[in-house]
């Protein structure tokens, strides 16, 4: 009865998906939505940017393991990169309108330039959609008690996804995203609440949880746990500041103000409410301490799905899983598109000359398709956790895409050559470094970060500045 109601409300998200894919009649519709999306739906994409399959079962399953201490990554990276963006990046970047980030990087320095960090960003998005069908195929595998298996629920989840995405593109992220912000939001507080009540009450779980010092984060005054600490926070908060998916939600906006401002107050909203799933997990462990034990020695991820099954009654069952499929579902769909629309974009498009509107449409939802079917066969093989996947995936654009765009945004003297030295200094140095295995005393991808910057100044300094081409050369279209 609970996988039927389940595949009922998938049905009802395909439905909503597909009836806002009708605002879709050009290219620009499909990926920025024509810039008409209102400060409540940008808001909920904004906080769904992070708020998916790592937040209720990455990160809560890293809570019971290491506490606060495990979760500087995300949720204070992912929430720190969000505000920043929002402040410092969103009104220059709107103010171009741009359909994608690379157009950027063609825009301020060449088309070579446009190709790398192009290709960095989309290489960077391989674990973070696994991640969620990853989530996708466990939540099906436990809802069917087995008989669906976790290969079979990814490809079931990653068809429903891709079932409305290919069709509505940005319409269909945000309307369907709308909604399920609401079922998680609601879903998530109903669960929250019967679970203190059974695990004695809020003050009890906190009280428990300090007690165990799963509060404490900061990092001890020794210097390789003070750069291990900076590395977990800076590879999320600017690892992922030069990316489609959070570009593509600022640039939907309606206007400059809602684009500043959605993106902020996304930021803030997802570092509260990130620890509701942290509070469900510690309870889980005072509930039923000998599920939790030995489930977290053979997957911690399955903690909170199996308490909800084991512990609550049939309809708060209905209502956790709704609530966990759409927040993955709505970080799926976004994540999903913006490697897609960055590769048909920036750099499919440039060597199919003189094509049609319609053409270029038809050719971004075929490379929705295939990303769908990558992502899907690299989740499958891989037996990484969903924290791992998500964690490592923006070290590529920490090392490779952040100081060019940063640079070319506030440094005058930033310029083609200077782009290219960061790109190569800074990923040749952390791909260097990951490949010999030298992680310590501070890991690669800050190296590359530093080596990046270096190649930059050295690139700025030692030949003319690239003067910015008009913002409508980014758009012939």
């Amino acid at each position: 009865m609970l996988l039927t109601l389940v595949f009922i409300y998938l049905a009802l998200s395909i439905g909503i998906g597909l009836y806002a894919s009708r605002q879709v009649h050009s290219a620009r519709d499909y990926i920025t939505a024509n810039r008409h999306l209102p400060f409540p739906v940008v808001l909920a994409m904004v906080f769904a940017t992070w708020f998916g399959a790592e937040t209720v079962l990455g990160i809560s399953a890293t809570f019971l393991e290491s506490g606060f201490r495990g979760l500087i990554s995300d949720p204070l990276g992912a929430s720190l990169c969000l505000v920043l963006f929002g402040l410092i990046f969103a009104r220059p970047l709107y103010r171009l309108n741009l359909l994608t980030l690379g157009d950027y990087f063609r825009l301020r320095y060449n088309r070579s330039v446009e190709l790398a960090v192009s290709m960095c960003i989309v290489l960077s998005y391989l674990g973070w959609v696994a991640a969620q069908i990853t989530a996708l195929g466990l939540v099906f595998n436990v809802l069917s008690e087995n008989a669906i298996s976790m290969n079979q629920g990814m490809l079931i989840g990653m068809g429903v996804v891709l079932m409305y995405t290919v069709f509505g593109g940005m319409w269909s992220v945000a309307i369907t995203t709308f909604v399920q912000m609401i079922v998680i939001i609601i879903g998530l507080l109903l669960v929250t609440g019967e679970a203190a009540t059974q695990a004695g009450g809020v003050a009890t779980v906190i009280a428990k949880a300090a007690a165990e010092g799963k509060f404490n984060w900061l990092p001890t005054l020794d210097a390789v746990d003070m750069l291990g600490w900076a590395a977990a926070l800076l590879t999320m908060a600017l690892g992922s500041i030069p990316q489609q998916d959070v570009f593509q939600r600022v640039n939907s906006s309606k206007n400059e103000s809602i684009a500043i401002w959605s993106t902020v107050l996304g930021g803030v909203a997802y570092f509260f409410f990130a620890s509701v799933p942290l509070f469900l997990a510690y309870s889980a462990n005072l509930i039923d301490p000998t599920m939790v034990e030995q489930l977290m020695a053979k997957d911690s991820q399955l903690v909170l799905p199996t308490l909800v099954v084991q512990h609550m009654p049939f309809w708060l069952q209905v209502v956790f899983f709704g609530a966990l499929l759409s927040v993955i579902m709505s970080t799926a769909s976004g994540t999903l598109l913006a490697p897609s629309v960055t590769f048909a974009e920036n750099v499919l498009r440039p060597l199919l000359k003189n094509q049609t509107d319609q053409q270029f449409l038809n050719m971004t939802r075929f490379i929705v398709t295939c990303f769908a079917a990558l992502v899907t066969g690299y989740a499958i093989a891989t037996d990484a956790s969903i924290h791992t996947m998500v964690e490592h995936a923006y070290r590529v654009t920490l090392a490779g895409a952040f100081v060019p765009l940063v640079f070319g945004l506030f440094w005058k003297r930033a310029n083609n050559r200077g782009a290219m030295l960061a790109l190569v200094m800074g990923l040749g140095t952390w791909l260097t470094l990951e490949l010999l295995g030298i992680n310590e005393p501070v890991e690669p991808q800050l190296i590359g970060l530093l080596a990046s910057a270096i190649g930059m100044v050295i690139g700025g300094l030692s030949a003319p500045a690239t003067h910015p081409a008009p913002p409508r050369a980014a758009h012939p279209h």
